[in-house]
């Protein structure tokens, strides 16, 4: 049974994804995208900058949810964040391999028009008004409308 989490633990180290084949790359991708709602979260994402917690009510998903597929995205290099005091704020990465830019943006064009996420995208909307978020020096209020 030992030999079994060692192997499990050698699998489980990551390699940097810049280091991968293209192919490897591509896999990675395209399982990053084969889950519901990391496709959800891609297209609230859009082309704004959000914070998680914007995101988990708008998703009607627990907080702890949201911050994992948010992790397997940013592993798969299809999201940046930045930390704004306790606030993490993501985006869609903007610098990808350019194999991969054009998946990404096909697929979170389509998104963009697909009824679960167009009501995703409503009740954000009706909730926190526009999709930018803005710095906060002292990290007070978490994330609002910009002017």
């Amino acid at each position: 049974m030992p030999m079994w989490y060692i192997r499990q633990r050698k699998y489980m180290k990551p390699t940097p994804l810049k280091n991968k084949p293209a192919i490897d790359r591509l896999e990675t991708v395209f399982k990053a995208l084969a889950d519901k709602t990391r496709l959800r979260i891609l297209a609230l994402l859009g082309n704004n900058e959000v914070c998680v917690c914007h995101i988990h009510d708008s998703l009607h998903v627990p907080q702890p949810t949201v911050s994992r597929h948010l992790a397997y995205l940013r592993r798969a290099g299809l999201v940046d964040a930045r930390r704004d005091g306790v606030w993490m704020h993501y985006q869609v990465a903007r610098s990808l391999d350019p194999a991969i830019q054009p998946i990404l943006n096909a697929a979170v064009e389509l998104l963009a028009r697909a009824p679960t996420t167009v009501e995703d995208r409503r009740q954000f909307e009706r909730a926190f008004g526009s999709l930018y978020v803005s710095s906060t020096p002292g990290g007070g209020a978490c994330c609002t409308p910009r002017a």
